[in-house]
C-alpha cells in the first residue's frame, strides 16, 4: 500500500464562503449570504458537476433550519482567491429543495434532515436526501436516505425515487458518497458505467460500506449491490442485499464522509471527522473498496492558527474570548465536520504531491469554510 502523508502546514482556510461576515479576518464574508440571498448560516456543502456548472448543496439553513436547506452553484475554475457562490432564489430569498412524493405531498426536508450527495448521470442530475430525523437518548439522529431526481435541472424542486437505506433497519447508507465512473471499473458484478456509493449508517458512531449502481438502472432499487468482501484471488464479492454489505475498515465513528478519486495521486481519498485521533481524517485505497490505509489526521482543531481562536469558537465556559461565536450560543464549541473534497479542484504539484480543495463546517459559527491541503504520495 503506497503511503501519503499530509505535508505539514500545509492546511489553510481559503475564505469563509457562507454567512455575512468573516468573524476571524474582521471583513465581510466572500458571499455575503445574508444580505444577497437572505441566508445567516448553514452547513455542509458536498458538491458535483452538471451542465457546466459546479452545484453546492448546503444543509439546514438559517435563519430559520426548520425551514429546509439551500443550494448554489459556481463557474469558477480556480478556487484560489474563493469560490463564487450563486444561490436559487426568489426575490432575494434562499430557495430551499422541495421533495415531491409519488401519491402527493412532500417529503420531511427540516432541521437535521439534509441533502448529503447529488451526481449527474446521463444527462440528469439526481440528489440523495436524508429525511424522517428522530431522537434517541437525545441524539440526533437521520432516519433515512432517499433518492431524488431532479426536474428541469433544478435542485431544489425534486422527485422522490425510492429509498435507498433505513436506519431502523440497520442501514449502512444513510449518509454517502458518490463517485460516477463513465465507462465502468473493474471488479463491479457488472460491466458499463457504474455510480460507486460509500455510505455510513448510525449518524457519527459507523464503520464505512460500499456499494455500486449500474449507471443506466441508477432509477431502479433493484439494481444496488453491495461489497461483502474479497476472494482469494482479491477479487471483490458482491450481494443484492444491504445487510450482507461488509465494513471496508473498522472506525466506528463516522457520519459524514466524502470519497474521490485523486488522480495525481493515483488513489482513491476518504475524508472524514472523527473523535479518535480527533479532526479531519483521511485514508487512501488503490481500489474502491481497498485495502484502505490507516487513518491520518488531515486537520485537528487544537493546531495553533487553525482552528480554536483561529476561525472556531472557544466555549465562554473555557474562558474562550475569540468574539468568534454566533450572536447568543457563547457556550457552545465549534466542531469540524463535512468535509467535502471539491475533486474538479485538486492539483498536481512536484514530488508526488496534490493539493486539494475542501468545504468544511464549523458548527459556531455556523458557518461553511473553503480549506485547502497538500498531501504526498511515498513510493
Amino acid at each position: 500500500m503506497p503511503r501519503v502523508n499530509y505535508v505539514a502546514g500545509s492546511i489553510r482556510k481559503i475564505c469563509q464562503l457562507t454567512g455575512e461576515f468573516d468573524r476571524e479576518r474582521s471583513a465581510l464574508a466572500f458571499n455575503r449570504t445574508e444580505s444577497r440571498v437572505g441566508l445567516t448560516g448553514t452547513d455542509l456543502g458536498s458538491s458535483f458537476r452538471h451542465g457546466g456548472r459546479l452545484w453546492f448543496l448546503f444543509g439546514d439553513s438559517w435563519p430559520d433550519p426548520g425551514l429546509g436547506d439551500s443550494v448554489a452553484f459556481t463557474t469558477d475554475a480556480d478556487p484560489e482567491q474563493g469560490v463564487h457562490l450563486e444561490f436559487l432564489n426568489t426575490g432575494g430569498r434562499f430557495v430551499c429543495p422541495r421533495v415531491d412524493l409519488p401519491g402527493g405531498g412532500q417529503l420531511s426536508t427540516g432541521a437535521f434532515e439534509v441533502p448529503v450527495a447529488g451526481f449527474s448521470a446521463r444527462g440528469t442530475m439526481y440528489v440523495l436526501y436524508s429525511t424522517d430525523h428522530y431522537q434517541e437518548h437525545g441524539q440526533d439522529l437521520m432516519g433515512r436516505c432517499v433518492l431524488t431526481r431532479a426536474a428541469a435541472d433544478d435542485p431544489t424542486d425534486l422527485v422522490y425515487l425510492y429509498e435507498v437505506s433505513n436506519s431502523h433497519r440497520g442501514g449502512r447508507f444513510i449518509n454517502v458518497s458518490v463517485v460516477v465512473s463513465e465507462s465502468g471499473f473493474p471488479g463491479l458484478s457488472f460491466d458499463g458505467g457504474a455510480l460507486l456509493v460509500w455510505g455510513s449508517g448510525r449518524f457519527r458512531a459507523s464503520d464505512p460500506y460500499l456499494a455500486c449502481v449500474p449507471l443506466d438502472r441508477v432509477e431502479e432499487r433493484a439494481s444496488w449491490r453491495y461489497f461483502t468482501g474479497q476472494q482469494e484471488s482479491s477479487r471483490p464479492l458482491w450481494s443484492a442485499h444491504e445487510d450482507d454489505a461488509t465494513a471496508l475498515f473498522e472506525h466506528p465513528q463516522i457520519g459524514e464522509l466524502s470519497v474521490t478519486w485523486n488522480a495525481p495521486l493515483g488513489l482513491w481519498l476518504m475524508l472524514y471527522n472523527a473523535r479518535s485521533p480527533r479532526g479531519i481524517n483521511f485514508r487512501v485505497a488503490s481500489q474502491p473498496w481497498g485495502p484502505w490505509s490507516r487513518p491520518e489526521v488531515l486537520f485537528d482543531p487544537d493546531w495553533p492558527g487553525v482552528g480554536y481562536g483561529a476561525f472556531m469558537h472557544v466555549s465562554s465556559e473555557a474562558r474562550g474570548t475569540d468574539r468568534l461565536s454566533d450572536p447568543g450560543r457563547d457556550a457552545i464549541w465549534g466542531g469540524e465536520y463535512g468535509p467535502y473534497v471539491i475533486s474538479s479542484y485538486t492539483r498536481a504539484l512536484e514530488h508526488h504531491r496534490a493539493a486539494i480543495y475542501f468545504v468544511m463546517s464549523t458548527w459556531n459559527p455556523y458557518n461553511t469554510v473553503l480549506m485547502t491541503a497538500t498531501l504526498e504520495r511515498q513510493g
